[in-house]
């Protein structure tokens, strides 16, 4: 939504929000663009009143800003109907969807149409490095976005992303997520399926070959070109060869031909998929393998996604967005791959809804298994304890943590640092998590008394 309010305001109109918990790195981007942010869901934010109200998903009957609109009768819209209308019109989209990877990707491949100077319009839910912010109209037909399988307001529950009409799909991956709307994976491949109804005959679906879930969504019918990637092994024609065991270093193939060679600052399996998708997505648009590679091995990543936040002696912080178990065991494995020497300390908060419904609890334990030290934080409104589930798992060479106060946590991650070696202590959760990431720089700084190297 965020990254929307930017778009209409570079459309020309007046644009004002109201959200619940406002938190950098968006709220510091919307305020730059002159977007004021109001907390809470006051009537008072509605007057006078707005020409158009753009509803997110969040917002339920009952909410305060929501009655008083259909009180009002004021015109009302869904972010992904305004989207489609007012921006998407005309426009050649490149969408990613998937349940992991998707903000990453859609950075990847927005940067790869930018360094081919092909000035493509985004939205992307985070906001990328390489760019100055998290969205833009762009110079050409092109317009890359996330594709969301989350329903699309109180009023439409039909998935965000059949609003897109993309002409280029990207399929990540596809495992149960948002246990608050969906029972199961059938429900959630039903969605995709919808999706895969809008894509053009001559439109092209890049997928992942290596999950039999995005297979049975394509055997439910697909009329569009197809093009399957995966691992060495897979059925697909694409597929990778890693030159490095982080995933820094790695060939892309096609029907066993190699077509290029990527070295770049990323690393992580997941992140060698990602990187597969973007490349083909861009050439279904005319950027060539090679220039696609290029253009990653000056891509700069994302906020929030294994951002490095600072270094203090031999400890190194880090912010990244964990909303799924998988997400979180990716993220780890390759950490650890990067240096099998390391020290890592992972401080989770279990935030999003899926995993506070509990719905992931004995694959959210094993997620974690290449971490040395975990400290989990028990947030508020946890529908499940995590003190029960740590005590009845025990994971070889990881000491696990339940702590339910961040400036316990801070203390707990400072009291087990080894000094000794290289340490990563990596802050995952999907949220603001209370400031704990720079609380816990400050202190570190605190206690080395040297200066921050800030990144």
């Amino acid at each position: 939504m965020g990254s929307m309010a930017i778009l209409a305001r570079e459309l020309g109109h007046k644009v004002t929000g109201s959200d619940a918990n406002v938190y950098p790195p968006m709220s510091t981007q919307l305020e730059a663009q002159g977007i004021e942010l109001m907390s809470g869901y006051k009537v008072e934010h509605l007057q006078p009143a707005p020409d158009l109200v753009v509803v997110g998903n969040a917002l339920s009957r009952g909410n305060p800003a929501v009655e008083y609109v259909l009180n009002k009768g004021l015109a009302y819209t869904s972010g992904a109907q305004w989207l489609k209308e007012h921006v998407l019109q005309d426009k050649w989209v490149l969408a990613v969807s998937g349940t992991h990877g998707k903000t990453t990707t859609a950075s990847m491949l927005a940067w790869i149409l930018e360094y081919a100077n092909m000035q493509p319009g985004y939205l992307i839910g985070g906001i990328p490095a390489d760019f100055a912010v998290s969205a833009r109209l762009g110079e050409s037909p092109f317009f890359v976005l996330e594709a969301d399988e989350y329903d699309t307001a109180f009023f439409d529950k039909r998935s965000k992303f059949v609003h897109y009409m993309p002409r280029t799909l990207v399929i990540n991956n596809l495992e149960f997520d948002h246990a608050d709307i969906f029972p199961d994976l059938a429900a959630i491949q039903r969605q995709f399926h919808h999706l895969l109804r809008v894509v053009p005959q001559e439109g092209q679906v890049i997928y992942n070959a290596d999950q039999s879930s995005i297979s049975e969504v394509l055997e439910m019918g697909c009329w569009s070109d197809v093009q399957g990637a995966g691992a060495p092994a897979s059925t697909g024609d694409w597929s990778f060869e890693l030159l490095s065991a982080d995933g820094s270093q790695f060939t892309l193939l096609y029907k066993g031909e190699v077509q290029a060679h990527i070295h770049w600052r990323l690393s992580g399996l997941h992140n060698v998929y990602n990187a597969m998708m973007a490349l083909i997505a861009a050439r279904h648009v005319g950027v060539d393998i090679e220039h696609g590679a290029a253009a990653l091995s000056s891509f700069q990543g994302v906020k929030r996604r294994m951002e490095l936040l600072a270094e203090v002696k031999s400890t190194r912080v880090y912010d990244d967005f964990a909303h799924h178990p998988t997400a979180i065991k990716t993220t780890l494995n390759g950490m650890r791959k990067s240096d099998q020497q390391q020290q890592i300390i992972a401080v989770i908060e279990p935030r999003s809804n899926t995993m506070r419904l509990g719905a992931h609890q004995q694959q959210l334990m094993q997620s974690v298994a290449d971490a040395d030290i975990v400290i989990w934080y028990q947030p508020e409104g946890l529908d499940w304890q995590l003190d029960a589930l740590v005590n009845s798992v025990a994971i070889e060479n990881t000491q696990m943590f339940v702590l339910q106060n961040i400036d316990r946590c801070i203390e707990a991650v400072v009291q087990n640092i080894e000094e000794t070696k290289q340490s990563s202590v990596v802050i995952m959760s999907n949220g603001g998590f209370g400031g704990i990431h720079q609380k816990l720089v400050s202190r570190l700084q605190s206690d080395a008394k040297v200066e921050v190297l800030n990144v």
